[in-house]
């Protein structure tokens, strides 16, 4: 399988929108928390993909109404929805 990026300059995603909210307070805070600053590249995003994947439920899964949109929203709450997670 061939990935194919929409956005070829590959800065475009890493920029920090309404809804990837990555300087929010708590964000920071978890940041912190799983000690990955001194992390490589490549292990910063296993962790983080770990933590999501084994702490944040779906929403579906534990039949919430709440929807989350915002990564900080997720991040409070510990809960969202999948398609959330897609965001280009």
């Amino acid at each position: 399988m061939k990935l194919i990026p929409e956005c070829v300059n590959l800065t475009e995603y890493l920029k920090e929108l309404e809804v990837v909210d990555y300087s929010h307070p708590l964000i920071q805070e978890k940041v912190d928390e799983l000690n990955v600053k001194e992390l490589s590249d490549i292990e910063k995003v296993k962790v983080a993909f770990e933590f999501v994947r084994d702490k944040v439920s779906h929403s579906w899964d534990i039949q919430s109404k709440r929807v989350t949109r915002k990564a900080s929203v997720v991040l409070k709450y510990i809960e969202g929805i999948c398609y959330a997670n897609l965001i280009c």
